[in-house]
């Protein structure tokens, strides 16, 4: 995570992109709206510390809270501290036990035998079972945030005597841990507005409004860096962002990118690594794009931290491989850092130096995203010299997914959620419900087969992504962050990741006036 001290953000536009279900990593592409920003830094001046009369977040107070069906956003943040997973993902997505203490595995590595962690309660005072966790896995099977993630799990069943869920899966998945991030609600609660969970705050109404109260029955017995948190309603998100600067609310969570702004006042911001990544698409099909040697130059011609800086503000990190660089998994030997020499030397190796046979592809990109115009621009300009010519055709929401859906396309300018378990099957993979490339090889299967089916994916990753960097059947770019603010010097310790923007919230300080 990356700590900043910001003076003024934000003028917003809200603009369509190219990207899945913002957490189901679903394998579907799907119009969103994102913001964008230019952040301007101050030089860092010595912090003074705040004082809080009170804390406080947004909420919806008329949309369900139940964490499998819940709106992303506002109203998932404040899910977070009401309901807790099976596994929670750390910053560097990796799965560490909560409501699953142990587990076994069947040596087909299709069968999950998930232990219940016992003396855990819901904040009602019923005791979680294994029942509640089969139930809740079964509807997050059918939701639309975790539907795709769980397309390969067959069946949930509770085996209430030993307090065990078994999952079995249709294929083998050694880092599922990594996908059973999903929160939990007691069975039968789940129609309620807010539902019954474990977490470390309790939803309580009364005559003044809504608010979070410590939960004093908290399995972990953690402390809670306030008693109470106050919830402010929010019909729409330009109603959060005024409660933010009007001080209302004291914590804002977005992702800034872009290049406007005007958010008033001293903020402290904190980047969160998130598994959204943006990439180039590439048409192997096409003859210009069917040789290795042309996909890696093009890659070797992406300068991606000028993207980075430039364009998401810095509020991302450049990648070479279609995994986040935080994940101990990442190559360290895989540079995604550009130099002149590099590029050239990959352009002659595809023969694009010596003036024979010129290449004129086009880059496809969703004209209602200006973010990624301006970046399909600027790799376009870069690419485009000796042999290589690339131009830019901006499309319609609409015209541009039914174009690169039918695979008409040579490059296309594109953003996905992969999940957390790293499979990248469905870009790559034969058949893969998102290789709009058509890309195929038997060895590249072999490779994501063996890397999906192993517990211990280090070596496997290695193998995967050397191969996929001297393939380069897609080009990744960079992966955007999710960046928390708060008024500066009000709250320290900010650990927040991806799944859960109040991760380890008991080591947070919170500046309150005694």
């Amino acid at each position: 995570m990356r700590r900043n001290t910001l003076a003024a953000l934000l003028a917003l536009l809200l603009l369509g992109t190219l990207g899945l279900t913002a957490c189901s990593g679903g394998s579907e592409l799907e119009e969103q709206e994102e913001p964008w920003y230019a952040l301007e830094q101050e030089e860092e001046e010595e912090e003074e510390t705040i004082k809080l009369t009170s804390f406080a977040l947004a909420w919806h107070q008329d949309q369900t809270m139940d964490p499998i069906t819940c709106a992303d956003g506002i109203q998932s943040y404040v899910a977070s501290l009401l309901y807790e997973p099976l596994f929670e993902l750390d910053g560097t997505f990796q799965p560490q036990s909560c409501l699953c203490d142990t587990y076994t595995v069947s040596e087909d590595g299709l069968s999950w035998t998930l232990h219940i962690r016992s003396g855990v309660a819901f904040s009602d005072g019923t005791q979680l079972s294994a029942g509640d966790v089969a139930d809740c896995l079964r509807r997050a099977m059918g939701s639309q945030r975790y539907g795709t993630r769980l397309s390969t799990v067959r069946s949930v069943t509770a085996n209430s005597r030993e307090e065990q869920v078994v999952i079995r899966l249709s294929q083998p998945n050694g880092n599922l841990p990594a996908l059973l991030d999903i929160p939990i609600v007691k069975s039968g609660t789940e129609e309620e507005l807010v539902p019954v969970g474990t977490g470390p705050y309790v939803y309580i109404t009364d005559g003044s409004g809504a608010y979070l109260a410590a939960n004093g029955g908290w399995w972990k017995g953690a402390g809670h860096p306030v008693d109470r948190i106050e919830l402010v309603n929010a019909k729409d998100d330009d109603t959060v962002r005024y409660l933010f600067t009007s001080k209302e609310i004291h914590l804002y969570a977005e992702e800034l990118t872009g290049d406007s702004a005007t958010l008033t006042g001293r903020l402290d911001c904190v980047d969160v690594p998130t598994a959204t990544m943006q990439y180039v698409g590439v048409n192997a099909r096409r003859e210009d794009l069917s040789g290795a040697a042309v996909r890696r130059a093009i890659s070797a011609g992406i300068d991606r931290q000028k993207l980075v800086d430039g364009y998401l503000s810095s509020h991302g990190v450049p990648a070479a491989a279609p995994l986040h660089p935080v994940s101990p998994l990442y190559p360290e030997d895989l540079s995604s850092s550009y130099s002149y020499e590099t590029w050239y030397a990959a352009m002659t190796e595809a023969g694009l130096t010596d003036g024979e046979d010129p290449v004129t592809l086009k880059l496809l990109v969703n004209s209602e995203s200006s973010e990624k115009v301006a970046i399909a621009q600027s790799i376009a300009q870069s690419l485009s010299a000796f042999d290589l010519t690339v131009t830019v055709e901006s499309l319609p929401w609409e015209e541009f997914l039914s174009a690169v859906a039918a695979g008409n396309f040579d490059l296309y300018y594109g953003e996905t959620r992969l999940t957390a378990d790293w499979d990248v099957s469905r870009l790559v993979g034969t058949g893969g419900s998102m290789n709009y490339g058509g890309w195929s090889n038997t060895t590249t299967d072999t490779l994501l087969n063996a890397f999906r089916s192993s517990e211990d994916q280090k070596a496997n990753a290695v193998s995967l992504y050397r191969h996929l960097s001297q393939e380069m059947p897609l080009i990744p770019v960079c992966f955007k962050s999710l960046s928390v603010l708060t008024q500066s010097g009000t709250v320290e310790n900010i650990q927040s990741t991806q799944s859960n923007l109040f991760y380890h919230f008991s080591d947070w300080t919170i500046h309150m006036a005694s």
